[in-house]
């Protein structure tokens, strides 16, 4: 009987070493997609109010200067680049770690926002944007339609 199948069937001890070696099994198995695994793309909330779109998307540790936010046509792209190394030396070891994380989204804007006045901030972690409409985009009314 495989490990797979005892830890399926409520073997503990198998389950202690699927943990134990998990790093290493994710590398190497090829049950699923490993990109999928590995590459996360932060969520985006989008709220639409009558004056104005507002995009938020949550990138804990990042600083201002890491974001990079661009307006090509009607595609609004936001990235973030972030490298840190580290280096630790005792008298018996060195120790380096090395941290790099990016992400790029990419969002079609609507004819109706003004991207001339697209406004970001960074405040705790989350990234927002404020996306005014156009005025004449805002002074269009609801139009009731009758059912005959």
């Amino acid at each position: 009987m495989s490990t797979k199948a005892l830890a399926r069937n409520g073997g503990n001890f198998p389950a202690v070493f699927d943990d134990f070696f998990k790093p290493w099994n994710e590398w190497f198995d090829t049950s699923s997609n490993l990109w999928n695994r590995m590459l996360t793309v932060p969520a985006a909330n989008i709220i639409e109010t009558k004056d104005d779109y507002q995009l938020s998307i949550a990138a804990p540790g990042m600083k201002k200067s890491d974001f990079d936010i661009a307006v090509d046509g009607g595609m609004l792209t936001i990235s973030c680049e972030k490298e840190e190394s580290k280096e630790d030396k005792e008298d018996q070891y060195t120790r380096k770690e090395y941290n790099y994380s990016s992400f790029s989204r990419s969002f079609s804007l609507p004819d109706e926002v003004s991207k001339d006045n697209i406004e970001a901030s960074y405040t705790d972690g989350v990234l927002k944007l404020l996306l005014p409409k156009k005025e004449e985009a805002k002074k269009t009314l609801t139009k009731a339609i009758a059912v005959k």
